[in-house]
């Protein structure tokens, strides 16, 4: 079976969906009966960001995968006119939920493109039952056409390696207005503790007191397991993987009551409702409190979020359709 994978999240971050991206190549690329055509377009670029939404995925992307048989776009962009089977994946629909805290060309996109491009799509993949209700109740797909496949998380991920020094408190968030890092900063002076931020400068003006930058995934992972807490209140998530690689890591998590990320957290972090910065600083106090329960509690929940488990249930997908 030739399948035709969309990478270009790859030449775009290094956040979320190209984790996601990378997670799922790297369990299928050796996979016997699967040959894995890997297909992008130009490079980090505002100019190439415009050209792939504009040229590349809506046109010449189908005429490149003719011979392929099935094609899948890992977000929501893809052709207009399949030639062959196409997946879409959505991890989130914050584009319209929150279309306001998104830079123009993202916003006119998701007006003019986004529900065609899934109307037209064979199958959709989602990456949480949050994200499914969203993609119905938003886009109109019906439910037959979805299917739920949780991302994973990586290996490098646990709670046995160096750990940084410090007593602080951790979040993992390209800095962006949905992500609530405002909400952060304040919590964690409410708290009375150090807060180190890891993340890509993104857009909205955004700017937070102890961000670091991105750094190396080993980096990451040092400073998981390092932090009192990981604090990830973000107002609009369709999955939340830091929540899973704070848990995996052997650290207590706060996040947000409610969207995706109290569907991947369920009983092994503290839920907050991410609008109140004083129940955020107290969330942190009830992680540091409940450490002894909330690690063992995290460390079996982030067991079940496997990329082998997604990559079974993506294979099946691409099957079916071929």
């Amino acid at each position: 079976m030739r399948v035709g994978v969309d990478t270009s999240p790859l030449v775009q971050t290094r956040a979320g969906t190209a984790r996601v991206v990378r997670g799922l190549l790297g369990t299928l690329r050796d996979r016997p009966g699967l040959e894995l055509e890997l297909l992008s377009f130009g490079g980090p670029s505002r100019a190439s960001s415009v050209l792939r939404d504009a040229l590349w995925y809506p046109a010449a992307l189908s005429r490149r995968v003719q011979e392929l048989d099935v094609l899948h776009c890992t977000t929501f962009r893809g052709p207009l006119r399949p030639r062959v089977p196409t997946v879409l994946t959505v991890h989130d629909l914050a584009i319209l939920r929150y279309p306001e805290v998104f830079p123009r060309w993202h916003r006119l996109y998701g007006k003019a493109g986004l529900r065609s491009t899934l109307r037209a799509a064979d199958a959709v993949v989602t990456v949480s039952e949050f994200t499914r209700r969203e993609v119905v109740a938003l886009i109109g797909i019906p439910e037959e056409r979805i299917r739920v496949v949780s991302n994973g998380v990586d290996p490098l991920f646990t709670p046995d390696g160096p750990a940084r020094e410090g007593s602080y408190v951790l979040a993992v968030a390209t800095l962006e207005p949905r992500k609530n890092l405002d909400g952060v900063v304040e919590a964690a002076r409410l708290a009375g503790i150090e807060l180190r931020v890891v993340g890509a400068r993104g857009w909205g003006g955004v700017d937070v007191p102890g961000w670091v930058g991105e750094v190396p995934d080993a980096e990451l992972a040092d400073l998981y397991r390092g932090a009192r807490c990981v604090v990830y209140p973000s107002l609009y998530e369709g999955f939340g993987l830091p929540v899973l690689e704070a848990m995996a890591s052997g650290t207590p998590v706060v996040t947000s009551r409610g969207t995706a990320m109290e569907e991947i957290a369920g009983d092994a972090a503290v839920l907050v409702d991410p609008h109140d910065v004083t129940a955020i600083a107290e969330g942190i106090s009830q992680a540091e409190a409940r450490r002894v329960e909330l690690v063992p509690l995290g460390l079996a929940r982030a067991g079940e979020f496997t990329w082998e488990r997604a990559a079974d249930r993506v294979e099946a997908l691409w099957k079916e359709l071929a």
